[in-house]
């Protein structure tokens, strides 16, 4: 991977570097409820089954689509589309020409400081397996 690849313009990142970019807070892995009328995107803490719940890590990552088929690959088209990816988003953040949180694990060499600003979903969430009814799940993430 390139040097500071992070600083580059998402449309020029090499796949390694894309996959690289992910904080893996695991927010984009939690359902989310969408009003038909509206639009307006409910959040929850129910993820999916794929994800850890302990380390916000899915544990099939390579082939989660297989056993989770409306799983999204994140590319540049839906990082500008899709309404529900978090403001502390790294594609988010650099897709609108904003720089990484200084928490970033790809500037502190770790998970450590994400965790400590609130911002990854372990140990905060529940799996969709044990969850019941989504809508007794819905939760306010901190922006």
């Amino acid at each position: 991977m390139r040097e500071r690849f992070w600083e580059l313009p998402l449309d020029v990142l090499a796949r390694d570097e894309w996959e690289a970019l992910c904080d893996g807070c695991g927010r984009c892995c939690l359902h989310k409820l969408e009003d038909e009328d509206t639009g307006e995107v409910a959040e929850t803490n129910v993820a999916c089954r794929l994800l850890d719940t302990q380390t916000a890590q899915c544990s099939n990552y390579r082939h989660r689509k297989a056993f989770v088929p409306d799983c999204l690959r994140l590319t540049l088209q839906l990082v500008k589309k899709v309404p529900w990816l978090p403001p502390s988003c790294a594609y988010r953040r650099r897709a609108d020409g904003d720089p990484l949180p200084d928490w970033h694990p790809l500037l502190t060499g770790d998970d450590k400081a994400m965790r400590a600003a609130g911002v990854s979903v372990a140990g905060r969430v529940i799996s969709e397996a044990d969850a019941g009814p989504i809508e007794h799940h819905l939760v306010e993430w901190p922006k």
